[in-house]
């Protein structure tokens, strides 16, 4: 029973997350320096936070095997910059512990390094 309350909670958070219509942030190899398109994307996610003033967001740090779990910080930092109450912002670093892809190419490295963020239920 408590299993199945948590993966309602899960799945409830991803559909609130693609209702939003928020975004991912992808980094670069070894750098947690926010690139122009992750900054515009969470500029568009600012953008629902906005409207939503009440609304609680989960940052999920992702990185490679050969990254670094310092993703959402920069993610964190970047929105707290931007206006919103850092109360508002709950993170969580998973590192390399629940990757997107599982092939060992470059593509698959790219999408696992990645900010994720999701509604808080």
């Amino acid at each position: 029973e408590i299993i199945r309350e948590q993966l309602d909670k899960i799945h409830e958070e991803e559909l609130a997350t693609v209702s939003a219509g928020l975004e991912d942030v992808f980094f670069q190899f070894d750098s947690w320096s926010l690139t122009a398109e992750a900054k515009d994307s969470l500029e568009r996610d600012m953008a629902w936070l906005t409207n939503d003033p009440s609304a609680l967001l989960i940052i999920e740090g992702h990185a490679d095997q050969r990254g670094t779990q310092a993703y959402n910080m920069a993610v964190r930092d970047f929105l707290s910059q931007l206006g919103v109450d850092p109360s508002r912002l709950t993170v969580i670093s998973y590192g390399k512990d629940k990757p997107f892809c599982q092939d060992i190419t470059e593509v698959c490295y790219q999408l696992n390094r990645r900010g994720h963020l999701l509604v808080q239920n």
